[in-house]
């Protein structure tokens, strides 16, 4: 049985897993800052980074101890080593390092974002290669075509914001602190979607790309304005961004060829309206709509213990113990450069 030992320390979750190769979660733990990071509507990377230095030996042991499991007996260890937050990658990544050395137990260097694009494999067994998958967080906002573990293309990115950014900004517009993304949809449940004009960035452009900076500049103007109820403003965003998700994805699907599913995955996967709206545009297109459980979404280390078990199976090798944190890694290094800050992606 492969059995792999997950940690994540990207951004402001430090979690700690162990996912074995048929697909089973023998133990988890994540350790939430939202409290850390509330004060300032956001997350400040130094705090990040102290708090996982303080919580994840612990969440370590807890896994090992709930799962009845010696470090000794995973066949890996593998941890985010990018992108995300420098300090903390480099946490998680200098840890596991320090445990594949004293267990002489293989390394195996994690792209978040692979994680994240995997993820959706670790819920469905079904899922083949390939795929199309809407990777949407707070610091990703992407189309790619999943051919398989390692093989990615990347048809559009953000030329500006990530969703889940604009999301955290909007919250913060509105007052209703951080996270941002469960507050805004929750407030929009109460709202009228169509009560306050928000523009659509690049919707109907030919190139497939997002752009969420002036949507989030109309949230703030319309706020300011006094005229609309909080609650139509994060409805009237909420929608105005499936609408952008919607139309981009249709456009990258015309450049994708032909895939087994549409995926999305991410923080953002989470919002109820954007899978409903997925899935609609998934059945037009007679497409299964596939997105892993709510507690796969977000930041995780089953995802990142999963990437590493498929990442065995396909035959990679162990990392050496010197590779560097990656603060950007992208899943395609090979794609057009985007304008704007896609150059980055």
């Amino acid at each position: 049985m492969t059995l792999v030992l997950g940690i994540e320390s990207s951004c402001d979750e430090t979690a700690a897993a162990l996912v074995t190769g048929e697909r089973v979660i023998l133990a988890q733990a994540i350790a939430s800052q939202d409290e850390e990071h509330a004060p300032y509507g956001g997350v400040v990377p130094e705090i990040a980074a102290r708090a996982h230095a303080e919580r994840l030996a612990p969440l370590i042991e807890r896994v090992l101890g709930e799962a009845d499991i010696g470090l000794a007996e995973c066949d890996a260890i593998a941890a985010t080593a990018g992108p995300g937050l420098i300090g903390g990658v480099m946490v998680g990544l200098v840890t596991a390092k320090a445990l594949a050395m004293a267990t002489d137990t293989p390394l195996l260097a994690i792209n978040h974002l692979e994680g994240h694009a995997l993820s959706p494999r670790l819920a469905d067994p079904a899922l083949d290669f390939p795929y199309a998958l809407l990777l949407v967080s707070g610091g990703h906002c992407q189309i790619l075509r999943v051919e398989g573990v390692g093989r990615y293309q990347r048809l559009a990115t953000t030329i500006d914001d990530a969703l889940g950014e604009a999301f955290d900004k909007t919250a913060k517009i509105l007052g209703l602190g951080y996270p941002g993304g469960p507050a805004v949809e929750r407030l929009a449940m109460q709202g009228d979607p169509q009560a306050v004009p928000l523009p659509r960035p690049l919707k109907g452009s030919k190139e497939p790309h997002f752009s969420f900076a002036g949507l989030k500049s109309a949230v703030l103007r319309a706020k300011e304005s006094g005229e609309h109820a909080d609650a139509d403003i994060a409805a009237s965003f909420q929608q105005a961004a499936l609408d952008c998700i919607l139309d981009r994805t249709g456009r990258a699907l015309h450049e994708m060829g032909d895939v087994n599913a549409i995926v999305v995955a991410g923080g953002v996967a989470a919002n109820r309206t954007v899978r409903s709206g997925l899935e609609a545009l998934a059945s037009a297109r007679q497409l299964p709509f596939i997105a892993p459980p709510l507690a796969l979404c977000t930041d995780n280390a089953a995802m990142i213990a999963w990437a590493g078990v498929e990442r065995l199976k396909a035959g990679f090798s162990a990392d050496p113990l010197d590779l560097k944190a990656r603060p950007r890694w992208p899943l395609d290094p090979d794609a057009p450069p985007a304008r704007g800050a896609g150059i980055k992606a």
